[in-house]
């Protein structure tokens, strides 16, 4: 049993796992910019440590001074949320060779699953159904176009260190191709120090739907339901729901058998999630595994009931999993919106500021996970996400009437947010009949123009 827990993060997930150890009776230790010195993670954290100030790299990334925080404080383990990092091996490798826990997989599997051709290349070997694409990792764009005439245009040019939509472009043509591989490598260098790339055929209008699983040190994987992700503008998700109108219960057990195949075959353990795509026939395919717990895991505890960031902390102590893949029923329809500081008429450009007054929506089978509070200045140094609107109803139609209603009620005031924007897209007609795909926010922002 941990005794204390360093989060190495920031904002409304800090936040939310400083209220999971509490419930576990562990202390817990929030580390902070001093942009953040009044953020609300640390109040609530039992001690509290600075760890820098400016860009990220002085301090949420600094893996050095978040390590002799922990050692400092007496820390037994790290958790390091989603984001900044929670998928670094290296930092992983160093909390380990320092005797703290890392609360997530083994380095060597943030390694395989992380780096995304090496993830393909696993699953393809696994018999997990893989999006056509390289085997191997390419570097130079003459030999990349040779295989992207043999997948068949158009390609989708990944970094393979990539996330959050950084590194990926798509090549409809030969003639378009070495100028959008040069670009993507580009980026997966500067945001990543990675030029390795790799590539897949382009599913046109396909829909993003994931399955979370949970994996104990004990050899137990459980996967507990689906979420549709396909609502997103650049690769950012915005809206998330559980479960995925895109697919049938068919197709739910066979996604669900082929993550727990995953996680399987590379002896994974902690949360995770393994990502599909999904093309318009039904037919899905491997895209990538998160070895983190996500932005949009409050979907699946809704309809779960449990408790995924307590669960991943339980497995990182060794303790075998409490449910069984039997257990697991998913009860009514849930969803969760990202609330954004941003101005989305100017095409979504952060806003930072001071919050003079807020008003979170309640009521039954809704809940907000933020860091957000009256007198909060919303700093400019980082991600714009300030909170997640979740609803939960016994469908999809009551789960959205719900948000809308939450929505309606959320005020923020003193700084721009996308709340009005994503009221919208709960009354268009399109995703509420369930057939949103990744190209809905861009078809919505063209047809506005």
């Amino acid at each position: 049993m941990y005794q204390k827990v360093l989060i190495a993060n920031r904002g409304e997930i800090a936040v939310r796992i400083i209220r999971a150890l509490r419930n576990l009776g562990i202390l817990s230790v929030a580390v902070y910019s001093k942009e953040d010195e009044n953020a609300l993670h640390t109040k609530l954290a039992d001690q509290r440590v600075c760890i820098g100030e400016g860009p990220v790299k002085n301090s949420y990334l600094n893996m050095e001074r978040i390590i002799m925080a922990a050692k400092n404080t007496g820390a037994d383990a790290i958790h390091p949320g989603f984001g900044f990092l929670s998928e670094n091996s290296a930092f992983a490798r160093m909390c380990i060779e320092n005797g703290i826990d890392f609360i997530g997989p083994d380095p060597e599997i943030i390694d395989r699953m992380g780096n995304k051709s090496e993830a393909r290349k696993t699953m393809m070997e696994a018999g997990v159904p893989v999006v056509p694409g390289t085997k191997e990792p390419v570097y130079e764009s003459k030999k990349a176009l040779e295989f992207a005439k043999e997948i068949g245009f158009p390609v989708m040019i990944k970094a393979s260190s990539g996330g959050g939509g950084k590194g990926m472009r798509i090549s409809h043509s030969e003639e378009d191709f070495e100028f959008q591989f040069n670009t993507a490598q580009r980026e997966s260098v500067n945001a990543f120090a990675d030029d390795t790339m790799y590539m897949e055929r382009c599913i046109m209008k396909p829909r993003h739907v994931e399955i979370q699983i949970m994996a104990d040190k004990h050899g137990n994987v459980v996967a507990l339901g689906d979420r549709d992700c396909s609502v997103q503008r650049n690769h950012q998700k915005m809206i998330e729901e559980s479960p995925s109108p895109a697919i049938n219960d068919e197709t739910r057990k066979k996604m669900n058998e082929m993550a727990i195949l995953a996680a399987k075959t590379v002896g994974y353990s902690s949360a995770g999630t393994i990502e599909y795509i999904v093309d318009q026939s039904g037919e899905f395919y491997f895209m990538e595994m998160n070895t983190r717990i996500q932005v949009e895991h409050p979907v699946t505890e809704m309809v779960t009931g449990l408790d995924l960031i307590e669960m991943q902390i339980e497995s990182a102590m060794g303790y075998e999993l409490s449910v069984k893949q039997e257990d697991i029923e998913l009860r009514g329809h849930a969803i969760e919106c990202r609330i954004n500081a941003e101005m989305p008429e100017k095409n979504f450009i952060p806003c930072p500021g001071l919050i003079k007054h807020v008003h979170l929506p309640g009521g039954n089978g809704v809940r907000v996970d933020t860091a957000i509070y009256e007198g909060y200045q919303v700093p400019s140094e980082y991600d714009s996400m300030i909170a997640k609107v979740i609803v939960h109803g016994k469908d999809r139609k009551a789960a959205i009437r719900k948000m809308r209603t939450a929505l309606e009620e959320l005020v923020i005031l003193g700084i721009d947010t996308n709340v009005n924007f994503q009221y919208l897209i709960f009354k268009n007609p399109i995703f509420c009949d369930g057939e949103a795909d990744t190209g809905f926010i861009e078809d919505l922002l063209n047809y506005k123009e």
